[in-house]
């Protein structure tokens, strides 16, 4: 029977990409795994035909000799070894599975990762804290109580009793893993008996049943620098869940959340601060006190006619920016506050007022209503 076209075997064109051609394989590889399909001869065969294009093609000087001369490139002088892939191509394939397919295939990555002689990295932990806009503006030391893993003090990590220690599993002789041919494929899987870790305990440590770590609230300082922002992340290496018998330790990431404040709002390194007026200090201007975010009291004169919405910048008056030697700037928006619950003379005096005033007293109201009284004349004409 003929040998179908590798690039038809992984459905993908010619020209595709090594990245195509990786994705193509894992993609089909997994539909017709033999531990997907077991007893399926017709998957199994599947499989083996993906294996033996992508092994082709992934290569570039193969890929190069396919192109050219087709599967003639891998027969008798050309390749050498049956399909030109030659004794090793079982093993390299276990390699090709172990990259695409670590945790399908019984491997495990990330937090949990796995050192040798069975020890594994501990997870990292992650801890939310609030913090207020004072101390992201200034910075502070923070401690911290956190509950985690830590190394067992009665066995040192090792998970064995005191006087003993782990040995090398009869299983894998120690290398965590066991290989299993499946026809034409050795597959390669975590060991069975040690869990990939490549040792046994035959007396574990009754301090922490044999897993090397036991919990406990720890108490940590936590350096806070200033300019911080909400959600900026702080690691403390090494100080996660204790890795497992022996492992190194993961790391702690340190969230933080900024406190809304009072008075001020943050954009970045700028502060703002809504200010209300009184009618009679915008029209007269004058001074204003307004708190400024290291805690200060800053003075503010008000020019006479400020309306509301008008902003005043207060250079280097804002947020410090985090790691660096540079200070945003603090905005304050004045608010016009229109008088309330007058008294009778209060009343009086701002009736005499508007007596006397002329156009040049208020002339966006004046210049509006003369505008409005235009139209509707030039309607009625």
């Amino acid at each position: 029977m003929a040998k179908r076209d590798y690039y038809e075997v992984l459905g993908v064109p010619r020209n595709a990409s090594e990245q195509d051609l990786k994705n193509a394989f894992r993609r089909l590889a997994k539909d017709f795994h033999p531990d997907k399909n077991p007893g399926d001869t017709a998957a199994e065969q599947k499989f083996k035909e993906l294996g033996e294009a992508y092994e082709a093609l992934k290569d570039p000087q193969k890929r190069a000799a396919y192109d050219q001369f087709g599967h003639a490139a891998f027969e008798g002088g050309r390749g050498g070894g049956q399909g030109g892939f030659g004794p090793d191509f079982a093993s390299s394939m276990s390699d090709i599975f172990d990259d695409l397919f670590g945790e399908f295939m019984g491997g495990r990555r990330g937090g949990g990762q796995r050192r040798g002689n069975g020890r594994e990295r501990g997870a990292d932990l992650r801890y939310n804290m609030d913090v207020t806009l004072a101390d992201a503006y200034a910075g502070k030391n923070a401690q911290i109580r956190v509950p985690t893993s830590v190394s067992c003090e009665t066995c040192t990590g090792s998970g064995a009793k005191a006087g003993t220690k782990p040995k090398s599993c009869p299983t894998c002789g120690g290398m965590g893993k066991v290989r299993a041919s499946q026809g034409f494929f050795t597959i390669e899987r975590a060991c069975p008996a040690c869990q990939g870790r490549g040792e046994v305990i035959d007396d574990p440590c009754q301090s922490c049943q044999g897993q090397g770590r036991v919990m406990k609230e720890r108490t940590l300082s936590v350096n806070i620098p200033a300019g911080v922002e909400d959600g900026t992340r702080i690691r403390l290496a090494g100080e996660g869940e204790a890795g497992h018998r022996g492992g190194p330790a993961g790391d702690l990431y340190i969230f933080l959340s900024v406190k809304p404040h009072e008075f001020f709002q943050r954009d970045g390194a700028d502060i703002f601060c809504k200010v209300p007026i009184s009618m009679i200090t915008a029209a007269l201007g004058g001074q204003i006190e307004v708190p400024a975010v290291d805690g200060s009291v800053t003075r503010v004169r008000v020019p006479e006619g400020t309306e509301t919405g008008k902003q005043f910048r207060l250079k280097g008056k804002g947020m410090p920016v985090l790691r660096a030697k540079v200070t945003g700037d603090m905005y304050i928006q004045v608010e016009v506050e229109t008088p309330k619950n007058l008294t009778r003379k209060q009343r009086e005096l701002l009736e005499e007022f508007e007596k006397e005033s002329r156009k040049e007293t208020s002339p966006e109201s004046h210049g509006f209503f003369a505008r409005v009284k235009d139209f509707f004349d030039g309607k009625g004409g």
